[in-house]
């Protein structure tokens, strides 16, 4: 198995684990969807996608949005995607994605990497923990539905 920095070369690759990550949060199944998001980041360089693999086949991907800390006055990544397709799962590649995004942003200069998960997603929690992320008992996380 090896991580890499994906491209829009690798959309045929990335898409369906992309819906299968939507599908996960419980979207509707929508490829095209998938695309065009993907597309449009990588093609204007908004997100950096590390894709893993293995004899070939794509079986995970990160996907990171740089930011910025306003505390620290220095660039962060939020870690805002990360699936494994659920048939290689426990073998170390949700590991080996945290792994390739955290040396990106040490790479970048970055001072911190932030991610989030639902709640009742126990077995990322773990992984999580594992890598050394803590989780945030300081702050509450509010959103505003825009739509």
């Amino acid at each position: 198995m090896r991580t890499r920095r994906a491209s829009v070369a690798d959309l045929d690759a990335l898409v369906p684990l992309f819906d299968g990550y939507r599908c996960f949060y419980r979207q509707p199944s929508d490829p095209a969807l998938a695309r065009d998001f993907l597309e449009a980041r990588l093609a204007r360089g908004e997100s950096i996608v590390f894709l893993a693999e293995t004899g070939g086949e794509a079986i995970g991907f990160a996907q990171l949005f740089p930011s910025f800390s306003s505390t620290f006055a220095q660039r962060i990544y939020i870690l805002n995607d990360l699936f494994v397709d659920p048939d290689v799962r426990r073998q170390g590649v949700g590991r080996a994605l945290l792994d390739a995004a955290a040396a990106f942003a040490r790479s970048e200069g970055a001072v911190r990497l932030k991610l989030s998960t639902a709640i009742d997603n126990h077995v990322a929690q773990a992984g999580y923990a594992k890598a050394g992320y803590q989780r945030d008992d300081a702050f509450y996380v509010y959103t505003l539905s825009l739509d």
